[in-house]
């Protein structure tokens, strides 16, 4: 069975977020506004995208 891939993209700033907001979006490969990623939708990364759902668009491939 093939894996999950999601394309996620950072959309708003981090300036002014907590401190554990920031290193999550870090740990998601987001550095600055407009950068996407495709990640493997394991529970961890599912979990991660869920706390920051806010600042970032979450598109499946």
């Amino acid at each position: 069975m093939a894996e999950k891939t999601l394309k996620i993209k950072q959309v708003r700033s981090i300036i002014g977020r907590p401190a554990r907001q920031k290193r999550t979006m870090e740990a998601l490969g987001l550095r600055r506004i407009n950068h996407e990623r495709e990640v493997v939708a394991s529970p961890q990364v599912l979990g991660m995208i869920e706390k920051v759902k806010h600042l970032i668009t979450v598109e499946e491939l």
